[in-house]
Parts: C-alpha cells; sequence; structure tokens
C-alpha cells in the first residue's frame, strides 16, 4: 500500500477538480444566477430533511448557527425558502423549500447529473467500472470522516 498521505492528497485534489469543472458547466448551462456551494447545500438539506430548523441545519451542514442564519435570509430574499415559526417553540423557524427552490435544484441536478454521465459514457469499460467499484468504499470513508467529528 503506497502512502495514505499522498492517496488522501490526490483524492482531495481530484475531487476537487472534479467537483470545481461540473460546477462551472452547471453554472454556465442554467438560466438562472448561479447560487454559491453553500447554499446549494443547504437547499439539499431542507430537501433531505423538509421543516429542519435552523440550527439543525447549521449542525448537518457543519457550519456556525450565524453563517447558517445568513444563509436563509439570502434564500428567503430569492424566494427559495419558506421560513415558519415552529409551533411547538415560537423562537424557533422551520424552513421549507418553495416550489421555485424545487424546480431548481432538479433541474441542477439533472443538468450535473447529465454532464457527468457523458463523460463517463466516454471512459473505456474498465475505467467505468473502477469508478463504480470505488463508490462504495468512498461512501464508507464519508462516514468515518463525519464520525471523527
Amino acid at each position: 500500500m503506497g502512502d495514505v498521505r499522498e492517496l488522501a492528497d490526490n483524492l482531495m485534489t481530484t475531487t476537487a477538480a472534479l467537483r470545481r469543472v461540473v460546477r462551472r458547466r452547471v453554472r454556465d448551462t442554467l438560466p438562472h444566477a448561479p447560487l454559491r456551494p453553500a447554499q446549494i447545500e443547504l437547499l439539499r438539506v431542507v430537501d433531505e430533511h423538509p421543516g429542519i430548523g435552523v440550527a439543525a441545519a447549521a449542525r448537518a451542514l457543519h457550519l456556525a448557527g450565524n453563517s447558517v442564519s445568513t444563509l436563509v435570509n439570502q434564500l428567503v430574499d430569492a424566494g427559495l425558502l419558506d421560513r415558519h415559526v415552529d409551533p411547538d417553540d415560537r423562537r424557533a423557524a422551520r424552513l421549507e423549500l418553495t416550489g421555485a427552490a424545487r424546480a431548481r435544484l432538479d433541474n441542477w441536478r439533472r443538468t450535473r447529473t447529465g454532464f457527468v454521465a457523458e463523460a463517463i459514457a466516454t471512459l473505456p469499460t474498465g475505467d467505468r467500472d473502477a469508478i463504480e467499484a470505488a463508490l462504495p468504499a468512498l461512501g464508507r470513508l464519508v462516514a468515518a470522516i463525519q464520525e471523527e467529528r
């Protein structure tokens, strides 16, 4: 087995490059102003957990509560999030995607997946198989990193 620090560095460099190139392609294709990655991540968390509170969203994103509050305000102003008072705790807010956000996320996912699928289709079968075989290990890596927190 090679040097794990070198493997870690190569993995992070490669995945960052993949995310960056896909983000640019998607941004250049979609008709609306691009959202920042943190805004997209918050929308994804709210999509996965409708009615989530700001504090819980901050924990899920590993961000400070005030940072998430700022993102929430931006997305509410943009018409992408609805913020409702929690009926059990009037001091807390519950977050829901708007229809515009849902459509935008769906379009973003479809476009992003399309670009990556087209590129994967051009790869030799062995490369496609290697990527598919690596996915479970990458999922376990994500879980291991999350557990370390």
